[in-house]
């Protein structure tokens, strides 16, 4: 196994979760859909609020990956949803949908490109720092959706 891809394969693993920090696939399979927008203990955030932040900050970091067009979001309001909790359940699955769609097309960047390219629209960023700060973001508010899935009484472990 070359280097390059032992790379690949950690850092696929990482994108996916478990490695430091619980899988946030096995979190979404815990919280019901009548509890995602639900703001425990005065939290400023709901398990959807952050959940969609995650899933638009990776959307947002796959687009400056590909897009040699790529033009920033506005901070913080695109970042964040403007509702506590989504319309109804087929736009809470769509967002699940939308997350792991996502993941996978960083994951095919992972297996395909080169990491120490630049992205596309920018000339001091690479895909590998790009693809870590996916990870690390992730990570962080994965965290957060934890211990509110402690704090609604879901999540015990």
């Amino acid at each position: 196994m070359t280097s390059e891809i032992t790379i690949q394969t950690i850092l696929q693993k990482h994108l996916a979760g478990g490695e430091a920090f619980m899988p946030l696939t096995h979190l979404l399979s815990e919280i019901n859909f009548e509890k995602v927008g639900e703001r425990a203990y005065n939290l400023p955030y709901s398990f959807y609020e952050l959940f969609y932040h995650i899933t638009f900050a990776q959307k947002d970091i796959l687009k400056y990956c590909i897009s040699e067009t790529y033009s920033s979001s506005n901070w913080p309001d695109d970042y964040w949803p403007k509702e506590q909790a989504p319309k109804n359940e087929t736009d809470w699955q769509n967002l699940q949908k939308d997350y792991l769609n996502d993941r996978k097309q960083l994951e095919q960047i992972i297996e395909n490109r080169p990491l120490t390219n630049f992205v596309p629209a920018g000339k001091d960023h690479t895909l590998l720092r790009e693809i870590l700060l996916v990870i690390e973001h992730t990570a962080y508010h994965t965290g957060q959706l934890a211990i509110v899935l402690r704090l609604l009484g879901i999540h015990k472990k």
